[in-house]
C-alpha cells in the first residue's frame, strides 16, 4: 500500500524519521509551499525565501536519490493553501490514506494534522539529543527546571568535552569567560555569502511579488540554501570566527552585525546541518588546539544545552504556553519594532539590523529588544509574534521559550529564575551603541535620561510584591529602597510620561 511521507520546510534532513521509516519503492514524499505556513505571522521575506529555496533543492535531492516526490509550489493554481489540504489532495490522487510525518515543531501544525481525515502516523523527531520522553523524565519531580543541570546530562550523554566522567578542564561552564566588552578595532570575519543561483532567484522573484510588503529587506540574499553550502558556512565559522567567539559572544558593536557568531542557527533549525555533528566538529577544533576551551564549551552549551532545553520546555508546557502572561503586561508593541523612528540608538540599530538581515544575536534579542519590551510592559504574545515573524531562525519550538520564558518572564519562572532586565549601564558596558544615542546613559532623570534607566526602576517598583524576595534581586530592591523618596517619585513620574508618549505614537 502506498503511503504519503510528509516533509516540512524545517525538516530538510536525509535522516528524517519519516524518510527512514518509509519505503522508497512505493511511498510518495509530499512537500508543499502553502499560504497558511507563509502567512500565519508576517514572516521576514528572507526567511520565506530561505525556507522555500531550501525545500525546492531538498526535493530535487530526494528525486535524484530515487524517491517519488509530489511537490507543490506556492503559485500552483491547484495548491490547497494548507499542509492538511495538500496531503488530502495528494492522497486522493494516489489512492492513499496513510501519512508518515515526523512530529512538527509547532503545536499549531500538530493540531491541524490531528484533525485530518487521513490516518496520520506521528514519528518522534530523533534529530535531537534528548527526545521528548527523555526531557519529561529528566523534568519529572523537579521543583525548578534549570538549563545548567540539564546541560550536564547532555554532556554525559554525548561525551562532548568530557574526560572520563568529568568535564574537560574541570568545569562544566566557562560562561564567566565569555562576557568581554568589545575593544576598539575589532575586525571580525564576515560569514560566507552564497550568490543566488537559478533556483534561488526564482524564489526571490516569487517572494518579492507575494510578500514584498512584509517587514524586512529581501535583497541582497546570501543565505546557504542546501547542505553543502551550510557545511561551508560551518567550516568558515570554525576556522575564522570560533577562536574569538567565546570572548566576545555577548558584545554588540555598531556596524558589526555578526561579530564572531556562527550565523548557522537557521541552517540547524531547517535541517541543513546536524546539531550533534556540528558540536563534534567544534570539540575536535578545541582538542586540536585551534580554539580555546571557553569558545568551544560556550558554543556547545548553546546547542546541546540551551537549544535542547528550550525544545523540551516547549513540548512539556503544552499548546497554551505562548499565551502566558504571568506579569499581566498589556501594552501594545510600539511601531519602533517595525522600523518607526526612535531616538534610542540600541533599539534603532538592533531593529534595522533585523530588517536588513533577518538576524540578530542572542544578546541583541535578550538585552536590547527583549529587555525594553519587558521593562515597558509590552504584551508578551505580541512580542512572541514579532520574534517569530522577523528572524530567519525562528520556529515556535525554539522561539517561544526564548521569548515567553527567557526574555519576557511571561511563564512566571519556568525557564528563568528571575527576569532578565537591566538599565542602560549593561548595554553601555557591552556595546558602543550609547556613544551615538540621543539620550545620555549617565543621566538617571530629566529629558536626556536613558529610557532604560527610567523603565528599569519602574519595572521593579510595579512588580515589587512578586520579586522583592527573589534572592537574585535583593540588591536591586535594597538600592531602590535607599533612594530618596522624592527621587523615586521623579523616576516613576518620568517613566510614566515616557510610556505615555510611546503609547501615543510619539517618537521616543
Amino acid at each position: 500500500m502506498t503511503r504519503m511521507v510528509l516533509v516540512l520546510g524545517d525538516q530538510l534532513s536525509p535522516v528524517l524519521a519519516a524518510l527512514t521509516h518509509a519505503d522508497k519503492d512505493r511511498d510518495i514524499v509530499v512537500m508543499a509551499e502553502v499560504t497558511v505556513e507563509a502567512e500565519y505571522v508576517p514572516h521576514h521575506p528572507k526567511k520565506i525565501a530561505l525556507v522555500l529555496t531550501a525545500m525546492r533543492k531538498f526535493a530535487a535531492r530526494l528525486a535524484d536519490e530515487g524517491w517519488t516526490v509530489a511537490y507543490t509550489r506556492l503559485d500552483d493554481p491547484e495548491n490547497e493553501g494548507s499542509i492538511p489540504g495538500e496531503l488530502l489532495r495528494r492522497a486522493q490522487e494516489a489512492g492513499a490514506s496513510d501519512v508518515l510525518v515526523t512530529t512538527p515543531g509547532e503545536w499549531r501544525l500538530i493540531k491541524a494534522l490531528r484533525a485530518s481525515p487521513l490516518e496520520v502516523h506521528f514519528l518522534a523527531d530523533d534529530r535531537f539529543v534528548a527526545s521528548r520522553a527523555d526531557f519529561e523524565a529528566w523534568a519529572s519531580g523537579r521543583k525548578q527546571l534549570r538549563m545548567e543541570y540539564f546541560y550536564r546530562e547532555m554532556r554525559r550523554k554525548t561525551d562532548l568535552m568530557m574526560d572520563g566522567d568529568q568535564p574537560a578542564g574541570g568545569k562544566w561552564n566557562y560562561d564567566v569567560d565569555n562576557r568581554k566588552a568589545p575593544p576598539k578595532g575589532l575586525n571580525p570575519p564576515e560569514p560566507p555569502q552564497f550568490p543566488p543561483d537559478q533556483v534561488t532567484q526564482e524564489v526571490l522573484d516569487l517572494v518579492e511579488a507575494r510578500f514584498g510588503e512584509n517587514f524586512g529587506n529581501l535583497r541582497p540574499f546570501w543565505f546557504a540554501t542546501d547542505a553543502q553550502q551550510a557545511e561551508m558556512a560551518l567550516d568558515h565559522f570554525i576556522t575564522h570566527a570560533l577562536p574569538n567567539f567565546g570572548d566576545y559572544q555577548d558584545a554588540m558593536v555598531s556596524g558589526q552585525q555578526f561579530l564572531y557568531h556562527a550565523v548557522i542557527s537557521s541552517y540547524l533549525n531547517i535541517g541543513l546541518l546536524d546539531p550533534l555533528t556540528v558540536c563534534q566538529r567544534v570539540e575536535a577544533a578545541w582538542r586540536d588546539g585551534a580554539v580555546p576551551i571557553n569558545a568551544a564549551e560556550g558554543f556547545i552549551r548553546q546547542i546541546i544545552g540551551w537549544r535542547e532545553f528550550v525544545r523540551g520546555i516547549y513540548f512539556l508546557q503544552g499548546p497554551d504556553y505562548v499565551t502566558r502572561n504571568a506579569l499581566g503586561h498589556d501594552r501594545a508593541l510600539p511601531a519602533l519594532y517595525w522600523g518607526a523612528e526612535t531616538r534610542m540608538s540600541c533599539l534603532s540599530q538592533a531593529v534595522e539590523q533585523t530588517r536588513e538581515e533577518a538576524y540578530a544575536h542572542h544578546i541583541q534579542r535578550l538585552m536590547v529588544t527583549g529587555n525594553f519590551a519587558l521593562l515597558a510592559g509590552i504584551d508578551p504574545e505580541e512580542v512572541h509574534e514579532w520574534y517569530l515573524a522577523v528572524y530567519a531562525d525562528a520556529f515556535e519550538w525554539v522561539e517561544a521559550p526564548n521569548t515567553v520564558g527567557m526574555s519576557q518572564f511571561a511563564d512566571g519562572g519556568v525557564v528563568g529564575s528571575k527576569p532578565y532586565i537591566s538599565s542602560g549601564a549593561y548595554i553601555n558596558r557591552m556595546s558602543d551603541y550609547c556613544k551615538s544615542c540621543a539620550y545620555s546613559v549617565a543621566a538617571k532623570t530629566g529629558n536626556d535620561a536613558c529610557p532604560f534607566n527610567l523603565l528599569y526602576w519602574h519595572f521593579l517598583d510595579r512588580h515589587k510584591l512578586r520579586f522583592e524576595t527573589n534572592p537574585r534581586m535583593g540588591n536591586m530592591y535594597r538600592t531602590w529602597g535607599r533612594m530618596d523618596p522624592d527621587k523615586r517619585a521623579l523616576i516613576l513620574a518620568e517613566a510614566e510620561q515616557f510610556l505615555g508618549r510611546m503609547s501615543a505614537g510619539e517618537v521616543v
